[in-house]
């Protein structure tokens, strides 16, 4: 397939090449779930990214006159997006999380969570401790759960912590983009493994929790991501028990683990009928993501995880 054949006018302005892009891609077999789930915002992020234009700009740039090279990259962008079903992010070679740009490419998946939404938050009103101190990214890819979190918390030391040294030297990139990295420690460790005698406020983590079925049906896009970092076993669970049946000694007294599991909940739930798990909703979509306190763990530390 041509790239040349998506334009087959010569655009004008920004308002041309948006409604030519959305077009293509409402016509093509992409998906969207990385960052976008409509063709219409696809095409907002891919034209404003490529235009130079800032992504919270209004319709005053509508009429904004686009150049050839900017019709070219243009061009070339959205060919790759189509035949390739590569996700936008990494063609563009960065992602948003949390109102946070960051680097973005195949060392690990692209930042989507909704957990996103309770950094914001300041993750009221289910952590009723003291500020928080010590935060945990567990399984934290490119870093940006960790990293939104030391943002949101100025006064906070984040570890990020991954078994995959490709996405901590992604991780290690991203600290340094957003000028953290006084604050933040990156480490290789399975799990909790290499942590032992720390104890945090917050541990968050969005492990691998895929399926075996679900992976199987994942649309193309998701076949760009690190398989490592999705699949979980045959229902999604594999690395969730393993972070179950450990991670209580590296919680504060008054610490609240939060993860997400995704479609693999209520495989959780069958396999842990006594754990008082709080699945929390979201104002902005998603679920999957259940909160314990340290309190909670105690209670049920002698559960067979």
């Amino acid at each position: 397939m041509d790239s040349t054949q998506y334009f087959f006018n010569q655009p004008q302005t920004v308002g041309q090449l948006l409604q030519l892009c959305r077009e293509a891609l409402e016509d093509s077999d992409a998906f969207f779930g990385h960052g976008t789930d409509n063709a219409w915002d696809e095409s907002v992020l891919m034209v404003l990214s490529v235009a130079g234009l800032p992504l919270n700009s209004g319709e005053d740039v509508l009429p904004q006159p686009v150049g050839i090279e900017t019709v070219d990259r243009l061009e070339v962008l959205l060919h790759r997006r189509i035949t390739e079903r590569e996700p936008l992010p990494y063609l563009l070679g960065r992602a948003w999380f949390a109102g946070l740009e960051f680097c973005c490419d195949r060392r690990a998946i692209i930042p989507r969570s909704p957990i996103a939404e309770l950094i914001l938050n300041g993750f009221k009103p289910w952590y009723n401790g003291p500020a928080p101190m010590r935060i945990l990214d567990l399984c934290c890819g490119g870093g940006c759960i960790g990293l939104a979190a030391a943002y949101q918390f100025p006064n906070a030391r984040v570890d990020l912590v991954d078994v995959d040294s490709s996405a901590l030297e992604l991780a290690c990139e991203n600290a340094d983009y957003l000028g953290l990295k006084e604050r933040v420690t990156v480490m290789q460790s399975d799990l909790l493994e290499s942590l032992v005698g720390n104890r945090y406020d917050l541990i968050l983590s969005n492990p691998p929790y895929v399926d075996a079925a679900d992976l199987a049906a994942m649309p193309a896009e998701f076949h760009h991501e690190p398989v490592d970092a999705l699949r979980s076993g045959p229902d999604g669970l594999d690395l969730t028990r393993r972070i179950l049946s450990s991670v209580h000694p590296f919680l504060a007294n008054s610490g609240l683990l939060i993860i997400e599991v995704g479609n693999s909940w209520p495989a959780l739930e069958k396999a842990y009928p006594k754990l008082p798990f709080t699945w929390i909703e979201f104002e902005r979509g998603g679920d999957g993501v259940f909160a314990l306190t340290a309190k909670e763990l105690q209670d049920y530390s002698t559960i067979d995880c």
